[in-house]
């Protein structure tokens, strides 16, 4: 089976003018076969996030409109819009809806779905939205609508940022691609409105960044992130959340939105394998967003110099929101606009800057979480996930049911380059399970094709193993599938293992379960609202590649010797000297320096091809 949401990368997806044109010559097609007596918009089958989506498609035909003056595209322009602003402007409290700190404020706000009462904990983001799309037709207006009913949307564009920040709480749901939308709105909303109105609306935008949202990123793999539904990112909001930041700088020329963004961008280009496979998020884990990333990895692509764009987006979205029939939804179309106005073009080169938490060359690459963990380990095409064992995640040496890889101390990381070799020595203290203080010493090696790890301790007493993932999904062609194998090799006994229990909390690769479906099993709250980190965190075990010691290994130490990606015999020969462990290999030859490092702690590594 094929990972459902996980397709082509971002940046396979044509982006000149005219492929822009070509997408809004079928957009104006289908709007103005679709476009009913009433001005209505929205697809057919429309229910859930639906305020914003007729003025979302007439937005489109807008910017259509600018770029080939279509002469039957006014009339459906202003028709759709007063639509809008007769059927689906609300300024009645909406049953039900927790967030308000006004009552009865009649300021206007869009719905999540149109029947009163249904759904309305939605309502705060479907705001958002609507202005969005609603400072989009009034950047393209002159021209298109009379003064009326362009007055008309101004202020109900101004309504709706006075109920997002005045009537209701702001970002009630934690969700940073929200809150940056929202501050998005008032800084374009601004640039309409007269000057004593406008700077008020653009320093309040500017302050609820600073305060709700800056002042509250959250830490993981040593960048600051903006949170996400109470989480540090997630891997369908945390890339909008850069679209937005990139918006934000676009039109602000702020230089806090360009630091934070490429703090981000630099944080996604690390936590990326280079197959552009992740995985993992507080509210989604694999659904993947589509054309709503384009603007900012695209944008921050240029500015870091890297290739956040192979990312591996729902290409269905590739282009704009779809139903499953196929159908066009307006739902989000700002950002399509966004990325057309936007001039940048993608910036395809990897990064030759080193990066702590990640490990990347040619076909390979290791992607390490905040303790310096493999998170993903990507050869040959092939994705491997940390391991579960005994309610302990991760990937390390393994003894008496004990996973040592949770540090008791600070991680050191060293980074070597040669001519044809990347190579990241982790050292980390850890604790087993009489708290007796290790020292694992890990060696990741690629030539950019195969993947080599050794890991180092002092001698165990049980028979130990090592724990070196847990094979999930593989490359075919344009899809993502899922896998239980993957190619690899080890100096000792090579084992895949799976779970024996037939319950949630036991992962067995095997089966069409996907990760994000078995985290949000595991999860406290329902689907959708469930977070599926949390979830995740529950697994009392998974298949497994359990590696056994290599012989040859020095007396005092404990080592294993795993090779991803190639197969084949591998026999790597191991001596113990004065100044550290040497490792042979078919394809190198390193030294890891001893557990106290250099002069300031850090490991000592030497590598020669």
């Amino acid at each position: 089976m094929h990972l459902p949401y996980q397709r082509g990368p971002l940046h396979d997806l044509a982006d000149t003018p005219v492929a822009y044109d070509t997408v809004l010559a079928e957009v104006t097609e289908e709007a103005l076969e679709r476009i009913t007596p009433e001005g209505n918009l929205e697809h057919p089958g429309a229910v859930l996030d639906i305020g914003d989506t007729s003025l979302g498609i007439t937005a489109l035909l807008a910017l259509a409109w600018q770029r080939t003056q279509d002469p039957r595209v006014p009339e459906a322009v202003r028709r759709s819009l007063a639509f809008h602003l007769r059927e689906r402007v609300y300024t009645q409290d909406n049953p039900g809806y927790p967030n308000l700190r006004v009552r009865n404020s009649y300021l206007p706000y869009a719905r999540y779905v149109l029947e009163a009462g249904a759904h309305p904990i939605g309502d705060w983001p479907s705001t958002v939205w609507a202005l969005l799309q609603a400072v989009n037709v009034l950047d393209a207006a002159d021209g298109l609508l009379d003064g009326p009913q362009r007055d008309d949307l101004l202020v109900v564009a101004h309504g709706y940022w006075r109920w997002l920040t005045e009537a209701t709480f702001f970002n009630p749901q934690h969700a940073g691609n929200q809150a940056i939308g929202c501050v998005v709105g008032g800084l374009m909303l601004a640039r309409h409105l007269p000057p004593a109105e406008g700077e008020p609306v653009r320093a309040r935008a500017l302050a609820l960044y600073a305060d709700e949202i800056r002042a509250h990123r959250v830490r993981d793999r040593g960048a600051l992130l903006p949170p996400e539904h109470g989480g540090a990112y997630d891997n369908n909001y945390g890339p909008i959340s850069l679209s937005f930041l990139a918006q934000a700088h676009r039109i602000s020329g702020e230089e806090v939105f360009a630091r934070d963004g490429e703090a981000l961008a630099r944080y996604i280009d690390a936590r990326l394998t280079n197959g552009g496979f992740d995985l993992g998020g507080p509210r989604y884990s694999e659904q993947h967003s589509g054309f709503e990333s384009v603007l900012g990895l695209r944008y921050f692509s240029r500015r870091i110099a890297s290739d956040p764009g192979r990312y591996r987006g729902d290409t269905r979205w590739g282009r704009h929101a779809v139903h499953p029939d196929g159908g066009m939804d307006g739902h989000f179309a700002f950002m399509l606009v966004w990325q057309i106005q936007d001039p940048t073009r993608w910036h395809r080169t990897p990064s030759s800057t080193v990066a702590r938490h990640q490990l990347r060359a040619g076909s390979v690459s290791v992607a390490f979480d905040d303790r310096m963990t493999p998170a993903l380990i990507e050869a040959a095409g092939t994705y491997c996930l940390a391991g579960a064992v005994d309610r302990q995640h991760g990937f390390g040496p393994v003894v008496d049911g004990f996973l040592l890889c949770r540090p008791m101390g600070e991680v050191r990381v060293r980074d070597v380059r040669t001519a044809g070799l990347a190579a990241k020595l982790v050292t980390k203290p850890v604790v087993d399970r009489e708290h007796v203080l290790r020292h694992v010493r890990s060696l990741y090696v690629t030539d950019g094709t195969t993947l080599w790890v050794t890991v180092a301790v002092e001698r165990l007493g049980a028979e130990p193993y090592l724990l070196a993932g847990l094979p999930y999904a593989t490359d075919d062609g344009d899809r993502v599938s899922r896998t239980a194998e993957a190619e690899v090799a080890s100096a000792g006994d090579l084992r895949l293992t799976h779970p024996r229990g037939q319950a949630p909390d036991h992962f067995d690769a095997r089966t069409e379960t996907t990760q994000e479906q078995a985290a949000f099993a595991l999860a406290a709250d329902p689907r959708g609202y469930g977070d599926p980190d949390e979830g995740w965190r529950h697994l009392v075990s998974s298949s497994a590649l359990e590696a056994g010691p290599a012989a040859g290994a020095p007396q005092d130490l404990h080592v294993f010797a795993v090779r991803y990606g190639t197969q084949g015999p591998f026999t790597p020969a191991f001596e113990s000297g004065a100044q550290g462990l040497t490792v042979r290999t078919e394809a190198f030859t390193a030294l890891i320096g001893g557990i106290d490092g250099d002069a300031h702690g850090v490991p000592e590594l030497t590598l020669h091809g």
